[in-house]
């Protein structure tokens, strides 16, 4: 997988760990494994991302935070993901998910209006809410175990294919 290239956009831990609104997580920020970049930790960082980014509640970076923690991957990888769901696509994102959620216990879904928003969430959500939840997290199981295999896959295929690199540049070189 492109270490170099995940290493270039990531943040220093100390840029992070000076910043005054994240002095409360230093101990956190200041925990090298949760910054280190191999396949495993890349793959359980996208998992955990991923997962968090599809579950409807406030708080996905902390959230992300804390399952990075838990499982001992990338830190600013799994916080970074949530970002999938930013206010731009969250809206539509969410419906997907509700319509999932209605999919899979069988009930009609409501029809969103021509103008999503959010007093209209607000209004339905007591009948939208258990389809909106089951829809959620059954997206976020599938998107973080998507995730871990493609991750997994791909970094295996850069190694394999950088192998393959050498090995061709060793034989030009002594043949």
């Amino acid at each position: 997988m492109p270490r170099r290239f995940l290493k270039r956009y990531m943040p220093h831990p100390d840029t992070l760990r000076r910043q005054r609104s994240l002095r409360f997580m230093g101990h956190l920020i200041a925990n090298p494994s949760l910054w280190v970049l191999t396949r495993r930790s890349v793959a359980n960082a996208f998992s955990v991302g991923l997962f968090s980014a599809m579950l409807p509640i406030p708080f996905q970076m902390a959230v992300a935070a804390f399952g990075a923690w838990l499982c001992r991957c990338n830190l600013p990888l799994s916080v970074g993901l949530v970002w999938i769901t930013n206010p731009l696509t969250m809206p539509l994102i969410f419906y997907g998910n509700y319509r999932i959620g209605s999919w899979l216990m069988h009930t009609t879904p409501r029809e969103a209006p021509s103008r999503l928003s959010t007093r209209w969430i607000a209004e339905q959500m007591v009948d939208i809410m258990p389809a909106l939840v089951v829809g959620s997290i059954v997206s976020a199981v599938v998107l973080a175990i998507l995730g871990n295999l493609v991750i997994r896959l791909l970094w295996r295929w850069q190694v394999s294919r950088s192998w393959r690199q050498r090995r061709w540049r060793r034989r030009r070189k002594s043949g």
